[in-house]
């Protein structure tokens, strides 16, 4: 009984490891909403890592984070690095692109709890007397990262976060 039930276990793992090799090399998250405010009242809610803490959707997950600002005060060379819980972990963001006020580019690195080294870009559009907000994020899809695509993908772990992060975004500009 032993050996085919380890037998069936060792086959379930050949065939999500198999299944991993399918998955692609990279991946993208990425969500929109619309604010009612032109995108040179959006712009400086996200050119400077000090107004994050007004929406973003990782800020309240651990209440003892530290934080740490460095660099340009705002725009390109700005610095923001994080230590907390399992929750939020431990990253660094660095802005290396501010095309002020449509586009934003950040060189995204997570060192813990897995380590991962992605681009965010937001991108503002002008919509009559709003602004369309596009979050987007990227990155290469390691093997483990495909071995828990199997299960969740990225998407799915992290559209939520922006979805929540630009409806606060939306809720801290309008008002």
């Amino acid at each position: 009984m032993i050996k085919k039930i380890a037998a069936v276990l060792a086959a379930l793992v050949a065939v999500v490891l198999v299944l991993a090799t399918t998955k692609p090399d990279a991946f993208q998250v990425q969500r929109s909403a619309t604010v009612s405010a032109p995108p040179d009242s959006v712009w400086p809610y996200l050119d400077d890592f000090h107004r994050w803490r007004a929406w973003s959707p990782w800020e309240g997950l651990d209440p003892v984070m530290t934080r740490t600002f460095s660099g340009a005060d705002s725009g390109a060379g700005a610095i923001y690095a994080w230590s907390g819980n399992k929750k939020v972990g431990t990253g660094r963001m660095e802005i290396t692109g501010a095309q002020s006020p449509t586009t934003l580019t950040i060189a995204l690195d997570f060192l813990t709890p897995f380590e991962s080294h992605n681009t965010t870009v937001f991108s503002l559009r002008p919509a009559g007397d709003s602004t369309v907000v596009t979050w987007t994020m990227t990155g290469p899809n390691t093997y483990f990262g495909k071995v828990m695509s199997v299960f969740v993908s990225m998407d799915r772990l992290v559209g939520k976060d922006f979805e929540a992060g630009l409806a606060n975004l939306k809720t801290v500009v309008e008002h």
